[in-house]
């Protein structure tokens, strides 16, 4: 029997047009849907699906993030 590891992944959402993005901070993944929680689920699969080949298993540490606004000039 194989065990399992369970890991508290952080992700983040937000409103880009009609669509919501879901994005990982563990793992450089994201996907999107019509709502948030679409947007959400489709996240979780798209995590699993890659945590399903043992190649990647690399999983960044991300403790607390926080959101900073940063205020750029640009031409």
């Amino acid at each position: 029997m194989e065990l399992m590891e369970q890991r508290i992944l952080e992700n983040v959402v937000w409103k880009e047009g009609k669509y919501y993005v879901a994005q990982c901070l563990n793992i450089d993944i994201s996907s999107f849907g019509e709502s948030r929680e679409e947007a959400l689920t489709n996240l979780d699969e798209a995590i699993n699906l890659y945590l399903e080949d043992d190649e990647h298993q690399d999983i960044q540490i991300v403790e607390n993030p926080e959101i900073v606004h940063l205020s750029v000039k640009y031409a």
